[in-house]
């Protein structure tokens, strides 16, 4: 079977791993700050306002506790976004308010931000699908004029730019994932990123329990009684460790070569489906825009789009839907609304594998298979 997406991991991250086990530190150390402090360098942000967590959930829940939010809240995001972000929004009792997105490029347009927002709105959360940033520079911008804090899902695009300045760096928050279908992959975990550095120490508190001393051991003969406590908030624990951050630090040192490899494939993908009768390509991305290149997303008649991906899967190769429409969701109680572009993107798209493990031969015989089943459905 050939995967939507499978983990590049070898000699370098078993290393990393037998060098913690030989530490006798598992837990939140050393190799997890030295993980925050270079995820930080390659965004070009203070060290301190990066938290290594368990996931990228974990980060999306967190930095939407720390806005203070509750009822009579809401938060807009793009209906073409992962659950999580819809949950992240749910349990601190604020309503979550869908988006439509471009069908195309599948993240939303500023326009489409504004004709959802109301008194009531107090954050916005942008995804940045399969690593395209989209028009993230505006929406920011607006964002910033209307006064409400903007939290990026740049889940998969741990290497997307807009001139030059890393994707994630624009908005107040952001999170990414690097769970093991993800650019970066580290088994589990995620990081938060939170510009205002009062707001960002108090993620790291809530990280962990809430407690304002992380850990006794390192008061232990500074302060006369370190086994005392002082939880000035209630928290939980989310924190990565230095297992899964010894992983993810030569993870980062391999992704300009993983997503090099990506970007190969993507255009392979490109040459080899131009003109293919009843696929649509992903849009070409912007000048000064750099994408992480998580997604190749096709678009395909809704009439024979899910035959098509039974076709595929019958000859050994899977594909999805990444996502279904969240307004579509009756958790999330978003009555009757009419998102055009989200719903046709619903309807249409399929994502093929990308991932590095793949060789040439595998995107030709992807594409080929793919030409057929659609000529055979259409």
């Amino acid at each position: 079977m050939i995967s939507l997406f499978q983990p590049q991991v070898g000699d370098d991250e078993l290393k990393a791993v037998s060098d913690v086990f030989s530490s006798r530190w598992l837990g939140h150390g050393p190799r997890t700050e030295a993980f925050e402090a270079a995820f930080a360098a390659h965004l070009g942000v203070p060290a301190d306002r990066v938290i290594f967590l368990n996931s990228g959930t974990a980060g999306l829940f967190l930095g939407l506790e720390t806005l203070n939010l509750g009822p009579g809240d809401e938060v807009v995001l793009p209906s073409t976004s992962f659950v999580s972000a819809a949950n992240a929004i749910m349990v601190t009792g604020a309503r979550p308010v869908f988006c439509d997105v471009d069908p195309g490029t599948q993240n939303p347009g500023v326009e489409d931000v504004r004709r959802v927002v109301t008194p009531r709105t107090r954050a916005v959360v942008v995804l940045h699908y399969g690593g395209y940033p989209g028009r993230v520079t505006e929406i920011a911008e607006y964002c910033r004029e209307e006064g409400l804090t903007l939290l990026e899902d740049a889940a998969c695009a741990p290497a997307s730019r807009v001139g030059g300045r890393a994707v994630g760096t624009f908005g107040d928050l952001a999170i990414w994932s690097f769970d093991a279908m993800k650019v970066i992959v580290t088994g589990d975990g995620g990081m938060l990123y939170v510009r205002d550095e009062g707001r960002a120490k108090r993620a790291r508190r809530l990280a962990y329990h809430g407690l304002e001393r992380s850990s006794g051991f390192r008061y232990a003969g500074v302060s006369q009684r370190w086994w005392e406590l002082a939880v000035p908030e209630i928290g939980r624990r989310l924190i990565g460790n230095d297992l899964t951050a010894a992983i993810g630090a030569v993870q980062l040192e391999r992704l300009p070569r993983m997503v090099a490899r990506r970007r190969d494939i993507v255009e392979r993908y490109d040459r080899e489906l131009a003109g293919v009768p009843g696929v649509r390509r992903p849009p070409a991305l912007p000048p000064g825009h750099e994408s992480s290149y998580y997604f190749y997303w096709v678009r395909l008649d809704p009439a024979v789009r899910d035959a098509v991906a039974q076709d595929l899967l019958a000859a050994g190769i899977y594909t999805t839907v990444r996502y279904a429409p969240l307004h579509r969701v009756s958790t999330y109680g978003a009555g009757p609304v009419t998102l055009p572009g989200a719903d046709r993107a619903g309807r249409e798209t399929l994502c093929l594998p990308l991932h590095p493990g793949l060789d040439d031969s595998d995107v030709s015989l992807i594409v080929d298979r793919l030409t057929t089943a659609v000529a055979a459905r259409s």
